[in-house]
C-alpha cells in the first residue's frame, strides 16, 4: 500500500509534467500563429523566423492569451489587413487544438 508521501510525490510529478506540457502546447500554438500571421501580413523569407519569435516572446507579458492576441492584432492592423477579432480568436483556438495534438503525439 502506498504511503501518503508516495501519493503526494506522484501527484506533484503529474502536476509538473502537465504544466510542462501546457507550456509546450502554448509555445507551439504561438509558433503556428506566428507563421500564419506572417503569411497574412506579407512577411516572407528571412522575415518570418524573427516575427515568429516575436509572437512567442509576446506570450511572456502576462498570463493568458491576451498579450499574444494584442500583438498579432496590432500587426494585422498595421499591415492594413481586414480581420475581425472573432476570426482571429477562432484561428487561435484552431491552432491551439492543432498544437495540442502535435505535442501529445510526440510525448
Amino acid at each position: 500500500m502506498e504511503s501518503f508521501d508516495d501519493r503526494k510525490n506522484v501527484a506533484e510529478k503529474k502536476f509538473v509534467l502537465t504544466a510542462d506540457q501546457e507550456f509546450k502546447i502554448d509555445a507551439r500554438r504561438n509558433k503556428l500563429l506566428g507563421i500564419w500571421v506572417a503569411d497574412l501580413i506579407g512577411k516572407t523569407g528571412d522575415e518570418v523566423t524573427p516575427y515568429v519569435l516575436e509572437v512567442i516572446k509576446s506570450d511572456m507579458e502576462e498570463a493568458g492569451d491576451e498579450d499574444v492576441f494584442r500583438k498579432v492584432k496590432q500587426d494585422i492592423i498595421a499591415a492594413g489587413v481586414q480581420f475581425s477579432d472573432v476570426e482571429l480568436r477562432n484561428r487561435m483556438n484552431v491552432l491551439m487544438t492543432e498544437a495540442r495534438a502535435q505535442i501529445l503525439e510526440n510525448d
